[in-house]
């Protein structure tokens, strides 16, 4: 054979093998992020509890951004007390005449709020913590202590306690539900992180530059955010039933609305058990809400999986 067409010999390479062999062993990562991002798309539209979630989801969100044009505010009283779903008013009125519809619908805004920022907050701080402990072995075992030990801490009195020691707020109740959310996203995202950090590509990286910043925001981080989109669902839903456990004990901010103080509401005029709508539309709303993102959150999973996609 002519050197001109063997690699090994003293002859260039023609143009055609070289590229050839660039597009086969040099293919850029941004290629292999979508290819897999296209095919975790088309897993997830064959799963129909994941877009049934998934639009359910979605309808709360709209509920939540266009609640001053589906209901005003709710009044301070009404004149039709304890009045039960019908005759122009979709949910009944509350002891006090209140429309209960405008009260779950303007409570969508508060509950989403609270869980989307409560979640944000614990998603930050848990994958920080995560990540950097993974990653300097040196002060993993002393995360992974304080991890195991927030989490044997019983939450919801400890919750409780901090809430009514500062004070009903919103800005309180975020916080709150923050504290002591971001232990179990750290526990999830350092056991892939773990993972991530012994990989080739990472001990080549630490070959090309010194800085862990750049090695963590720029390999560590992007290999786990599948581990973090599902930490975000399945603690928005539980932060969801934290702050309605809170607002149900008084605890809530009670210049705002959410479900959580409707149902609080109900208990403190004695017609929760007489008036079941006060508890019924509140308490299926946050169903809706925990259910569809446990539901998107599963069927997600199971679409980024290799293995799932070929059963």
């Amino acid at each position: 054979m002519s050197a001109d067409k063997t690699l090994g010999g003293a002859g260039t390479v023609p143009l055609s093998a070289a590229e050839a062999m660039t597009s086969t062993t040099a293919e850029p990562v941004a290629d292999e992020n979508g290819r897999a991002s296209a095919a975790t798309w088309r897993a997830f539209r064959r799963e129909p509890l994941g877009l049934l979630a998934g639009g359910l989801l979605a309808l709360l969100v709209f509920v939540a951004i266009a609640a001053p044009l589906l209901s005003p505010y709710p009044a301070s009283f009404g004149e039709n007390v304890l009045r039960p779903p019908g005759g122009g008013e979709w949910f009944g009125t509350d002891a006090l005449g209140r429309s209960v519809y405008a009260e779950v619908v303007w409570g969508t805004q508060q509950s989403l709020l609270v869980a989307a920022a409560a979640s944000l907050i614990a998603i930050a701080f848990g994958t920080l913590v995560a990540v950097v402990g993974a990653y300097f072995r040196s002060i993993d075992g002393f995360i992974g202590v304080v991890v195991d030990l927030t989490l044997s801490l019983p939450v919801l009195p400890l919750m409780i306690l901090i809430a009514a020691l500062v004070g009903p707020s919103t800005t309180t109740i975020i916080l709150v539900v923050a504290a002591f959310s971001w232990p179990e996203v750290t526990r999830i995202v350092r056991s892939q992180a773990l993972t991530v950090v012994n990989l080739p590509y990472v001990d080549a990286a630490r070959l090309m530059t010194t800085s862990p910043v750049w090695i963590i925001t720029k390999h560590v981080v992007p290999t786990v955010t599948p581990v973090i989109v599902v930490s975000v669902v399945v603690t928005a839903s539980r932060a969801v039933l934290s702050a309605a456990g809170l607002a149900f004990l008084g605890l809530g901010d009670p210049t705002t609305w959410s479900w959580g103080r409707i149902l609080y509401e109900a208990q403190q005029s004695g017609a929760m058990s007489s008036a079941w709508w006060l508890t019924l539309f509140p308490s299926l709303a946050i169903l809706a809400l925990v259910l569809s993102a446990t539901l998107l959150s599963i069927a997600y999973n199971d679409a980024r999986n290799p293995k799932s996609r070929r059963r």
